[in-house]
């Protein structure tokens, strides 16, 4: 029992990192309708600055804060001088841009930091361990589940509560009436871009100590952060946490049940959702 309680909690801290991905995803992909091939690697480049940041101030807490505003700052500077060149061109071209552009960044990475993994290191309470019901757990994984309900109790009242909300999810569904009453839809465009880069770059400073930071982490959160956008339903906060917290589980316990096949499993389960429900378990038939 206490090895099943382990692993469940195991799969709540993966869910956790999982959304603090998807959630810039769902706001790029789900809402703008962006293929944005480039998010995984403004989530490994967040990790590295966050890394620095560690090395040079000795405070993650900095590292969480400068590493994001430092992506949201070039998320803009990404939208408005390339994506939005391109972006009547369809997914085609955002494809092409995002796919090299995550190139640059990679070998960019690579020419900086060099190729061996880095590891950035808490201190304090965060490296400290908690007894739950007679398990001796980390708290830092804990911490990463409590972030991850945190953005995404902010991110459901900024998108459903305020005006900046509304006008963000009316100019997705009719630009250019939002546009014809005086509101300048690209700059917000720019600005859920923007989030979504900054979001993705603090989801890479809260991976660094539980994974890491590598080359390759890149590759490694990106197929399952889109596999968590199109179980849970493109655009759709509530399906993000949702599919976010299946595919942790399934992950957890498939290695604990299933090691062979624990990584075919979340494959397994997108395929079952596009087959009885192609717009997720969330989404709206479009």
């Amino acid at each position: 029992m206490s090895e099943a309680f382990v692993f469940f909690l195991h799969g709540l801290a993966y869910a956790g990192l999982l959304f603090l991905v998807s959630s810039g995803l769902t706001l790029v992909f789900g809402m703008m309708n962006v293929l944005n091939f480039a998010h995984a690697a403004f989530y490994m480049l967040g990790a590295y600055l966050a890394f620095s940041i560690m090395q040079f101030s000795g405070s993650f807490l900095l590292a969480m804060v400068i590493s994001p505003l430092v992506l949201l700052a070039l998320g803009a500077i990404v939208e408005k001088f390339l994506l939005r060149r391109v972006h009547s061109g369809g997914h085609v071209y955002e494809l092409l841009l995002t796919f090299g552009l995550a190139y640059v960044i990679q070998e960019a990475v690579k020419f900086i930091w060099g190729t061996t993994p880095q590891a950035i290191v808490v201190s304090g309470l965060l490296a400290d361990t908690v007894n739950l019901f007679g398990v001796t757990y980390p708290v830092y994984r804990l911490f990463i589940f409590g972030l991850a309900l945190t953005v995404g109790l902010a991110m459901a009242l900024i998108l459903y509560r305020t005006r900046v909300g509304i006008i963000v999810r009316a100019a997705v569904d009719d630009s250019e009436m939002v546009g014809a009453l005086g509101i300048n839809v690209p700059f917000f465009f720019m600005g859920v871009y923007a989030a979504g880069a900054a979001l993705s770059a603090f989801a890479g400073a809260v991976a660094g100590p539980l994974l890491s930071v590598f080359p390759g982490m890149a590759e490694a959160i990106l197929i399952d952060a889109f596999v968590v956008i199109v179980v849970g339903g493109m655009g759709s906060l509530g399906g993000a946490v949702l599919a976010s917290f299946i595919i942790g589980e399934l992950q957890s316990f498939g290695v604990l049940w299933f090691p062979k096949f624990s990584l075919a499993l979340i494959y397994m389960l997108m395929a079952l959702v596009l087959i009885l429900k192609p717009e997720g378990l969330l989404g709206e038939k479009q």
